[in-house]
């Protein structure tokens, strides 16, 4: 019976040992395989089963010998002796087990974060953001003011050029497409960092995004992540557009109650109607043999379309239009005379659930940088709703508050980091989320302007705590304390936090070289600030605001 024991123990260590979650390899993640890990604790726990198998009969032969045993009374006693440590044993590991599980259940599916004890947190973590040497706050509104704002007054006159020539070229658009066969395109709306002004680098990009709806008299239906019992880690925030008959589910016409005789026909519902008899629902740009609407096939018909329309207007401009990149349609760019070039993103959507989400193929380069699993699912973007939420939060906000400057700097040291030691895992769409998220923790009156150095440490902080617990939530899904001017249709509010750093947790290589661009960022911080400051002429310089002295 000791070696029964012994057993227990070496299973209950090896499965310490071994786990996964407990004992990640180089201390930074799990497997990078998901598959690999799903099998390896299956065997596992097919030996652990085998194990107890082995074990049980282990303890029915020394029962059954114990019975049979002329020394009833002494066979008995060691019976008991033996069995109440293995009754010990079984229940220890089976509490061990359960606490595994339940630990890793925390760790997957963790809950919305708990404002109420951010700040410790972020005090407790922040350790390399404590040690670097940041400029002090007159160095930093001088290096805003004189570097970054000459940017932001560039973008009005770009974005006026631009809008009146995206307008345009979408009514050429219109114009060239079958009205009775084509999508429709609806007008424009402007995103991202031109549009709320923070802005950091060149070329002064302008995004847009296109909606689109189906000719008559097809619709949209909408199937999302949330809806699902369960979904796989990389098709959260995703979902799928199916394409239908506006009246496929209709039973309100007289057709569909009555009998109808052979003289008489049905308009709307005719079995003679060559639309429905030639199934053109799967010709719309859908996945082969399926309804479900194929981003290959949109990106390919709206660069086309895009193409015909500019051949239609072309000759009223003195300027060449070309796609600034083959892979993506909607980026163009406009080359004058002169030699100057203006660069545009045109992206088609498709409006989700009549509120300011849309679903989108493919994000521009300061969004979010993963890609979806296949052709029919789509990205959920919030660009709209981010807009209207940082305008809605700066009239609260003192005057000339701080927030999107902190964002401002940080992006461009972030940018100028990443010429120097290549790409990293974070994209300005994350710098973005990690404001928002403090704009929730932070009281408004310490956005005002005077505490911009301690607002851009903080947000240093919340970045570095968000990547060594590689987790940084989505801003808008699964957050419940969103103002209800903003209309996040109450599915997505409701759903488990989405997190945008899950990446990291299985591309251990690209976590590393994240880490290291952000350290490197952060002993570069001083030296890169002085260097532009000092090479920017004195007479582009604005006075600095008293208020930040």
């Amino acid at each position: 019976m000791p070696g029964g024991i012994f057993r227990v123990c070496l299973v209950v260590i090896t499965a310490f040992v071994n786990h996964p979650l407990l004992f990640p390899k180089d201390n930074v993640t799990i497997l990078e395989n998901t598959d690999e890990v799903i099998q390896k604790m299956k065997e596992r726990e097919e030996n652990l089963r085998m194990e107890q198998l082995k074990l049980e009969q282990e303890i029915a032969m020394q029962e059954a010998l114990a019975k049979s045993s002329e020394q009833a009374t002494e066979s008995e006693k060691q019976y008991d002796h033996d069995f109440l440590p293995w009754n010990l044993w079984t229940a220890l590991s089976m509490m061990v087990f359960l606490l595994i599980e339940f630990w890793r259940q925390d760790y997957q599916e963790a809950n919305w974060p708990d404002y109420a004890n951010e700040e410790d947190e972020i005090n407790v973590l922040g350790k390399a953001v404590k040690g670097a040497i940041l400029p002090e706050k007159v160095i930093l509104a001088n290096f805003h003011e004189r570097c970054l704002q000459t940017v932001t007054s560039d973008i009005a006159r770009n974005r006026e050029l631009v809008e009146g020539f995206a307008d345009d070229l979408l009514e050429a658009l219109r114009s060239v497409c079958n009205r009775d066969a084509d999508m429709e395109v609806e007008e424009s709306i402007g995103i991202g960092s031109m549009y709320e002004n923070w802005r950091a680098h060149k070329p002064l990009a302008c995004d847009f995004i296109v909606p689109f709806t189906p000719p008559a008299p097809y619709c949209f239906q909408f199937e999302t992540w949330c809806s699902g019992e369960s979904v796989a880690p990389d098709k959260q925030g995703c979902g799928m557009i199916k394409i239908s008959w506006a009246d496929e589910d209709s039973t309100g016409c007289i057709c569909d109650k009555t009998k109808l005789g052979e003289d008489l026909l049905c308009l709307l519902h005719s079995k003679m109607n060559p639309l429905k008899q030639n199934n053109h629902v799967e010709d719309l740009l859908c996945y082969k043999d399926t309804r479900y609407l194929d981003a290959n096939q949109v990106m390919t018909w709206f660069q086309v379309a895009l193409t015909k329309a500019w051949n239609k207007i072309s000759h009223k401009y003195e300027f060449s239009l070309t796609f600034n990149h083959i892979d993506v349609p909607g980026a163009l760019k406009i080359k004058f005379k002169s030699g100057k070039t203006i660069v545009f993103n045109l992206t088609p959507v498709v409006q989700y659930a009549d509120s300011d989400v849309y679903f989108i193929s493919q994000f521009q380069s300061s969004n979010v940088s993963e890609e979806p699993t296949s052709s029919i699912h789509w990205f959920l973007t919030f660009a709209v709703c981010e807009k209207r939420y940082i305008q809605f939060v700066s009239k609260t906000l003192p005057a000339n508050s701080c927030h999107l400057s902190c964002l401002q700097i940080l992006s461009f040291l972030h940018g100028k980091q990443c010429s120097l030691t290549g790409p990293s895992g974070l994209t300005n769409y994350h710098l973005k989320t990690v404001m928002l998220h403090l704009l929730q923790i932070h009281p408004r009156m310490d956005w005002a302007p005077g505490f911009l150095d301690a607002r851009l440490k903080d947000m240093l902080k919340y970045l570095e705590k968000s990547l060594q617990e590689k987790r940084l939530y989505h801003f808008f899904i699964g957050n419940k304390n969103l103002p209800e001017e903003l209309g996040i249709p109450v599915g997505l509010q409701r759903a488990e936090p989405l997190n945008l750093f899950r990446p990291f947790v299985l591309q251990r290589s690209a976590y590393r070289k994240t880490m290291d661009t952000f350290h490197e960022m952060l002993k570069n911080t001083a030296a890169l600030i002085n260097e532009y400051t000092m090479h920017v002429p004195n007479g582009r310089g604005i006075p600095l605001n008293k208020d930040l002295l």
